[in-house]
């Protein structure tokens, strides 16, 4: 199969990024895998153009949009469309297992509100998603990056977040979760100096019950790991 949208996961032109915050570490499918990929309605190619992403344009409704960035295996997505179905979904993810997993999952369970697109999440953000158009964001448990020479390559630094703000509707919300104390540190911190945003727990949120535990989230309690959640929303301008 020679379909190029399978192993493109961002823009090779324009916009130079030296710093990633993944590592492509599998880049192959099988026939079955490519098939279900070539298959899916559900799945959404990268492309340049006036044409946004939104709920009218994926769903051809105007429920609220959230866009989901590194579902993995998408477990935690799946259940969460599938028991908040007043809400639309974009899930963003650059792994190709991942993507595979979601999209036979969409299927067997006919969802109709859940959608997914393999490419740089920044790329999507910036380019296909107009300003002030998405009513949340959700990042859970992300690379953390441990090694302090490695914190660069975090997702969540002081531009990444500006960007999602710039995206959000008044009152839209960035819900993160991460077991990684010094990282959820970091976050809170850079988000208690960007004017326009609002804490309501004014420090790390209380668990959100509609969201469900994660492979990585139980990987790490089983090491003793602290979860921590923040939870910010867009004030007025």
């Amino acid at each position: 199969m020679t379909d190029s949208r399978i192993f493109k996961v961002e823009k090779r032109t324009g916009r130079e990024r030296t710093i990633k915050s993944y590592v492509l570490r599998n880049n192959v499918l099988d026939e079955k895998g490519e098939k279900t990929i070539e298959e899916s309605k559900e799945y959404i190619e990268y492309y340049d153009g006036e044409k946004k992403l939104s709920s009218v344009t994926l769903f051809n409704n105007s429920r609220p949009l959230i866009v989901e960035i590194g579902f993995g295996m998408g477990d935690a997505t799946v259940e969460i469309a599938e028991n908040r179905k007043d809400f639309n979904y974009l899930g963003l993810e650059v792994y190709l297992d991942g993507v595979v997993k979601i999209l036979k999952k969409i299927r067997e369970k006919d969802l109709k509100n859940l959608k997914i697109m393999r490419f740089n999440a920044v790329d999507v953000i910036t380019d296909m998603i107009e300003d002030g158009s998405i009513d949340g964001f959700h990042i859970f448990f992300p690379d953390p990056w441990m090694k302090k020479k490695h914190h660069k390559r975090r997702l969540m630094n002081e531009d990444f977040i500006r960007l999602l703000l710039s995206k959000l509707k008044e009152g839209g919300y960035i819900y993160f979760v991460t077991d990684w104390v010094e990282y959820a540190d970091q976050v809170l911190e850079l988000t208690g100096k960007i004017d326009g945003v609002i804490n309501p727990y004014g420090g790390f949120a209380e668990h959100v019950s509609w969201r469900p535990g994660t492979k990585f989230e139980r990987k790490g309690l089983e090491k003793e790991h602290e979860v921590r959640e923040i939870w910010i929303e867009k004030g007025r301008a």
